[in-house]
């Protein structure tokens, strides 16, 4: 491996081969780490940690943390998880979560991705306008 982007050329083949049908194959993920742990090709490390960022990346895009401050009615859940998988495929999976910090509204994190329609959320950035 002479540079890293060498290493995450080849870490992006070794993601497409891993994903399939919209979703990691983690056989497929587990054979080709062991592959890279007993063969370590020149510069292997970095074509790990390329490829783990990838596949990490793509394990977080697929399920959603929904936080609401009490028990959401099986419609709502429902409907957030609609639009959930409009937006991210239907490989997306959602845990609902209370919080009850929140107050009141729901905070929604898929990956890097975050939705806060919380009143806590609301409250603190009224409070920072008079700060």
């Amino acid at each position: 491996m002479k540079s890293g982007k060498e290493a995450a050329r080849l870490a992006k083949k070794l993601f497409n081969a891993t994903v399939v049908d919209g979703k990691v194959d983690v056989d497929t993920f587990r054979k080709i780490l062991k592959k890279l742990a007993d063969e370590k090709p020149r510069g292997y490390l970095s074509l790990i940690n390329a490829y783990w960022k990838l596949v990490r990346l793509e394990i977080e895009k697929s399920s959603a943390l929904v936080e609401s401050a009490e028990e959401l009615e099986s419609a709502v859940k429902d409907g957030v998880i609609a639009d959930l998988k409009k937006k991210y495929g239907d490989q997306v999976e959602a845990e609902f979560a209370l919080d009850p910090e929140l107050l009141g509204g729901m905070r929604i994190q898929v990956g890097s991705d975050v939705w806060d329609g919380s009143v806590k959320n609301r409250l603190e950035r009224l409070a920072d306008k008079f700060n």
